[in-house]
């Protein structure tokens, strides 16, 4: 892509990606509140750019289903491994924490569990509806897995009553065998799909990584089958290699892309397209949620 920013074999960081980290005080606070009930955060495991900005404005993303994540994405830096058991308060702790910190939008996400049944959507969707019970005016947005391409099991999340349904593609079709080695580019676009079709009041969002190794024109036709399978919102944002173990950066993308990228999703039928270099599926998500809802109303 013309947009790399390389010296030598491996990418320079580049300045528009050197973003302070200052609010230690913040960061640390919201830490002990959330180990206080044993919650998890998606900020904190996945070593997110953002999480100094975002834990400083009282903003978090609660991760559920424990710790520890059944599949071994290379882009991903949560703990890989066996699972232990679900804890059964985690819902109503989730729900705790929320009103604590009096949060009007909420975004709940999680780590894979193949290792169950339902993939986890049962505690899922109790968390949503313990958020709902302790939150009632606040609006919740879910970031699921794919759940094995169970729909009965996106039903079940869908029908707990989220105002959001997120599921992140994360790359491009050619890449998921290396970055995504136990998902389905197919697969996540009919979870994506059926949610639109499943309960099309509640808006459809997806989650993109650029930086990866895509060539000139995929990032365009991601967005054109997102568009396809109902999807209403869509985020762009450059991979940071979290960890050493981790797949490593290919390419640093000019801020200027991200405009493009935005302009062209907007072309096709998105109700908002939110593109930068630090953008995260739910970094931001209250702001591009009203972005989104102002724009029109259905998926």
């Amino acid at each position: 892509m013309e947009d790399l920013v390389q010296i030598g074999s491996r990418p320079r960081l580049p300045v528009w990606l050197r973003k302070p980290q200052t609010h230690f005080e913040s960061v640390q606070a919201l830490k002990n509140d959330l180990r206080r009930l044993d919650l998890h955060t998606v900020c904190e495991s996945a070593r997110c750019p953002n999480m100094h900005e975002c834990f400083h404005r009282g903003a978090a993303t609660f991760m559920i289903l424990g710790n520890v994540c059944t599949r071994g994405c290379t882009f991903c830096s949560v703990p890989k491994g066996h699972p232990g058991a679900l804890d059964e308060h985690e819902p109503e702790n989730v729900a705790r924490m929320a009103a604590a910190m009096g949060l009007r939008y909420v975004v709940i996400t999680s780590v894979n569990r193949d290792d169950l049944t339902d993939g986890g959507s049962a505690h899922f969707a109790e968390t949503v509806r313990a958020v709902r019970r302790a939150c009632p005016s606040a609006q919740i947005e879910v970031l699921t897995p794919d759940f094995c391409g169970d729909m009965d099991a996106v039903a079940r999340v869908l029908d707990a009553g989220p105002d959001v349904f997120n599921h992140n593609m994360e790359t491009i079709a050619r890449l998921y065998r290396r970055v995504r080695p136990q998902a389905d580019y197919r697969q996540s676009l009919a979870v994506l799909a059926f949610a639109a079709r499943h309960r099309p009041e509640v808006l459809t969002k997806s989650g993109l990584m650029v930086g990866l190794g895509e060539r000139a024109g995929e990032v365009d036709e991601l967005l054109r089958d997102l568009r396809a399978a109902g999807t209403a919102v869509a985020t762009i944002g450059q991979y940071l290699q979290p960890t050493r173990r981790n797949r490593t950066v290919a390419s640093y993308i000019a801020p200027e892309q991200y405009e493009a990228w935005r302009d062209y999703g907007l072309s096709i039928g998105f109700r908002h397209v939110f593109a930068g270099p630090f953008v995260r599926s739910s970094y931001m998500a209250d702001l591009v949620n009203h972005q989104a809802t102002t724009c029109g109303s259905g998926n």
